[in-house]
C-alpha cells in the first residue's frame, strides 16, 4: 500500500536544521530500500529554497508509515512544523529509475 507524506517545513528553523541533517535524512532514505518510492524537497517560489518534503512509500500499513516519518532524522530534529500522511494510489506517470 502507497502512502505520501506532504511534509512542510518549520519557517522559522526548518532550512537552517535540514541543511545540518540533511546527510542522516538522505542515508535514511537510502536505508529504506524498496520501501522507498520517492522523495523530494517541494521550493520555495525562488525556484532553490526547500520549503518541505514530499515522500511516498510502499508498506503493509499506516502504522509502519507513521514510523517511517517519525523516525525520520528530519522529522526528529524539528525540521518538518506538519506532516501528513495519506493513502495515495500511484495511477498515472511512473518515473523511471535514476
Amino acid at each position: 500500500m502507497l502512502f505520501s507524506f506532504y511534509c512542510t517545513d518549520d519557517p522559522v528553523n526548518g532550512l537552517e536544521t535540514r541543511k545540518s541533517v540533511r546527510r542522516e535524512h538522505l542515508a535514511y532514505l537510502k536505508e529504506l530500500g524498496d520501501k522507498m518510492v520517492l522523495a523530494g524537497p517541494f521550493l520555495s517560489e525562488d525556484g532553490a529554497t526547500p520549503i518541505g518534503s514530499l515522500i511516498v512509500v510502499e508498506v503493509e500499513n499506516e502504522a509502519e508509515a507513521r514510523a517511517i516519518s517519525e523516525n525520520d532524522p528530519y522529522n526528529k530534529a524539528g525540521v518538518f512544523s506538519s506532516v501528513d500522511i495519506r493513502r495515495w494510489n500511484w495511477l498515472f506517470g511512473k518515473p523511471s529509475g535514476s
